[in-house]
């Protein structure tokens, strides 16, 4: 993305869009017993469907307002143009949006699902959905004199939602899943206006610390005779490291001399969790263990990058 803030105004919006599908959930399931709370329905509920809908459309509706009032508005508007911005944070952004996209898709399917919608319309829909999402914020960034329609944002945008519907389509079921972690750096401390001035704003705005997984459920993948383990994952990561800036690192900062620092990519590989697939788990134990879906399980971990080559970490997130 163009800069920190409009890092922090698409996590922000997609953090939003994603509590209030959390909190349809919650408000459109109260008429049901208790026990049926974090069950999906095993048939079409048309209650659960029409709240579903009526919250995220009017979250929608309230999101986009939102970001044009509050965001927005304070800077000129233009003409719709493009802008280019795929030479900035090492290409961290894009994965960044890719997963985004994956994981909205996925969340959006398991509550449809949870409404009693079919499996395969309840992708559609979750695949539409993130598509349309993304791309609202996309044509408001076009708009934006300070910014511009970024077409690599929108085609990562469609690569994740694809690695989503294309799963459906092949498999019936998410065997790769797009997953986060993040991990401190140091570089905020240099520019904190630009990389975070506490964790909250770094672990949306550092990309230093960022990592982003491809996550493969090996036991999928096997014999449904296999007594592989069907929650053990094996990933490949991607991360950057060096990065002060968007396209190159400043010398100085408020008149402060700022260390040189090489800018490089990161490549890994580990093991991973899917926690949710364990059998005989209470549907709330399940219900938990879907974060496993967006984040990546900390493990032990091989690096590689051109400066220092191979390299082990006991322990990464």
């Amino acid at each position: 993305m163009h800069s920190a803030k409009r890092n922090v105004l698409y996590m922000g919006a997609t953090k939003m869009f994603l509590v209030f599908l959390l909190i349809s959930l919650f408000f459109h399931s109260i008429s049901f017993a208790q026990k049926d709370f974090f069950q999906p329905s095993p048939n079409f509920n048309q209650g659960r469907v029409n709240g579903v809908v009526i919250t995220q459309a009017i979250g929608g509706a309230v999101i986009t307002f939102g970001l044009n009032y509050l965001w927005y508005r304070k800077f000129p508007h233009s003409k719709f143009h493009l802008f280019n911005d795929n030479g900035e944070w090492l290409n961290m952004d894009k994965v960044g949006h890719a997963t985004t996209a994956y994981n909205i898709a996925a969340i959006e399917s398991d509550i449809f699902r949870w409404a009693g919608v079919k499996r395969v319309s309840a992708a559609a829909i979750g695949s539409i959905t993130a598509l349309s999402f993304m791309t609202m914020i996309e044509l408001l960034d076009g708009h934006s004199a300070k910014w511009g329609f970024s077409i690599g944002d929108m085609l990562a945008n469609l690569s994740g939602c694809l690695l989503f519907q294309g799963q459906e389509w092949m498999w019936n079921e998410q065997r790769i899943s797009l997953k986060f972690s993040y991990h401190y750096t140091m570089f905020a401390k240099y520019y904190p206006q630009e990389l975070g001035k506490n964790f909250k704003e770094r672990l949306l705005k550092d990309y230093n610390g960022q990592t982003y997984w491809l996550s493969f459920n090996i036991g999928s993948f096997l014999s449904l005779k296999s007594d592989f383990p069907k929650w053990l994952n094996t990933s490949v990561g991607y991360g950057a490291d060096g990065m002060i800036g968007a396209r190159e690192n400043p010398k100085e900062i408020n008149g402060l001399q700022i260390p040189e620092f090489k800018r490089y990519r990161q490549f890994y590989f580990s093991f991973d969790t899917d926690l949710y697939r364990i059998d005989k788990t209470s549907d709330f134990a399940n219900t938990l263990l879907k974060f496993n879906k967006l984040l990546k399980m900390p493990a032990p971990t091989i690096e590689w990058n051109k400066i220092d080559g191979a390299k082990w970490h006991w322990m990464y997130y």
